[in-house]
């Protein structure tokens, strides 16, 4: 079976699917959550091998099932051959992709291209049917998940994409082929991948690359200046806190709790009244509010979509847990975002501040020297009760109490509770710093 038969076997196959499953692409690459008339993609990867369950696939009632090793081959017409699974998922995805032909907005960023993601469809969905990046689907796997969950009763689709090695997004944009784009900002994470900033801002601007050479259009923030030296040339809809002749202009309000921020499109000014901590969230609000505008919708519709939004993915996320006040932003971490996190912290000049922050992980051979800075960062303010957690922040015997893990500072706070303090809670996904909420 070629390529063009095995998208027509598809086709089919998630039409009838549908019937029975309306939300629900007929993929699946797990037979835990294979259900009878899906399509079971045997992928691998380092502990696993979904060809060693292609017989459990079919027994499920799979209407199909890739694989690409043939000693798992099953003696059924359902069972399809192909030289490597995941190429022949991102190649039906590409084609799921051109065929749909609709508007595909691309976001990606060192910092906060999640949060403007969500910020964006929350605004987009006002006005449109959309389809856009769940959870964390934003790789050479989830992307073409995600594809292939389009229909025609879609009208936009937003795709998240990640990197953490060069390539990654020229990889996810000619699966995604995206008609316009948005960088939200270049920085210092994933060193270890990438090897240095300068391999950060190659890797992101494959974005711009692929939208230069098919006549596509970006969403710049005009106050980066790494990003306008990399858009040159690029036909852009603009946003800034800073420049008044942008498309989208913004202002703080407040930030003592939640994000409080002024707008201008179309020369009227909106108010917003976020539920989001933190004022590095002021230029995620300003590029969904440049995205729903060049879309068409209208100041109350925009207003409604950024104010609709309740961050959920310990991304931003103000809490008041009865005993303390939280600002929760442990999903992920690196040098510019947690810089970012302990400015906004020391400017919102709260009573008892505390911070407990984790290791920035994937930072190579500049692990030593970020962790550091950040220390350094953190006596400069004057904060004095700070909690350290990781690998790294242990090996500098900083000032600080620190703690290799965050079981290790689990049990010194179930034995020593914390009351009426506002605590900002940073680190990356790996430390799980989650772990120490339900005891604040």
């Amino acid at each position: 079976m070629n390529l063009s038969e095995l998208y027509d076997v598809f086709v089919q196959t998630d039409k009838a699917f549908r019937m029975q499953h309306p939300e629900h692409s007929c993929v699946c690459t797990d037979t835990r959550a294979c259900e009878a008339g899906a399509m079971f993609f045997a992928l691998k990867g380092e502990n696993f091998n979904g060809n060693s369950f292609a017989e459990k696939a079919l027994q499920l009632g799979a209407a199909a099932v890739v694989i690409d090793q043939p000693e798992y081959a099953v003696s059924d017409e359902r069972c399809v051959l192909v030289p490597n699974v995941l190429k022949t998922l991102q190649q039906l995805a590409q084609m799921h992709r051109i065929a749909w032909g609709k508007p595909v907005i691309a976001i990606t960023g060192t910092n906060g291209k999640t949060t403007t993601k969500e910020l964006t469809a929350s605004v987009l969905t006002q006005k449109y049917n959309v389809l856009y990046t769940q959870g964390n689907l934003n790789n050479h796997i989830g992307v073409p998940l995600t594809l292939l969950q389009l229909t025609d009763q879609h009208e936009l689709a937003i795709i998240e994409m990640g990197a953490s090695h060069p390539g990654d997004i020229d990889e996810l944009v000619n699966i995604a082929c995206p008609n316009v784009g948005l960088i939200t900002n270049v920085g210092m994470a994933h060193l270890q991948g990438f090897g240095s900033f300068e391999g950060v801002k190659k890797t992101k601007g494959e974005l711009y690359d692929f939208l230069r050479q098919n006549n596509g259009a970006i969403f710049l923030n005009e106050d980066n200046e790494h990003l306008c030296q990399m858009a040159l040339g690029l036909p852009t809809h603009t946003y800034s806190m800073k420049n008044n002749t942008a498309e989208v202009q913004g202002k703080l309000l407040n930030c003592r709790h939640f994000l409080q921020m002024m707008a201008v499109v179309h020369g009227q000014e909106i108010s917003l009244n976020t539920q989001l901590a933190g004022t590095y969230n002021a230029e995620n609000v300003l590029a969904a509010i440049t995205v729903g505008k060049a879309f068409g919708l209208s100041l109350e519709l925009l207003k409604r979509g950024i104010e609709d939004y309740t961050p959920t993915n310990n991304r931003s996320m103000w809490m008041d847990t009865g005993r303390n006040q939280l600002i929760v932003d442990a999903y992920n971490a690196n040098p510019t975002s947690m810089e970012a996190a302990i400015e906004n912290f020391y400017q919102m000049n709260l009573d008892q501040p505390v911070l407990i922050l984790g290791d920035m992980l994937e930072l190579g051979e500049h692990t030593h020297n970020e962790h550091a800075r950040i220390v350094n960062l953190l006596q400069e303010k004057g904060f004095e009760n700070v909690m350290l957690v990781g690998k790294a922040f242990s090996e500098l015997n900083a000032e600080y109490p620190t703690y290799t893990t965050v079981d290790e500072l689990y049990e010194y706070l179930a034995n020593n509770p914390m009351h009426q303090q506002h605590i900002l809670l940073k680190g990356s996904r790996g430390i799980r710093l989650e772990k120490l909420i339900h005891l604040l």
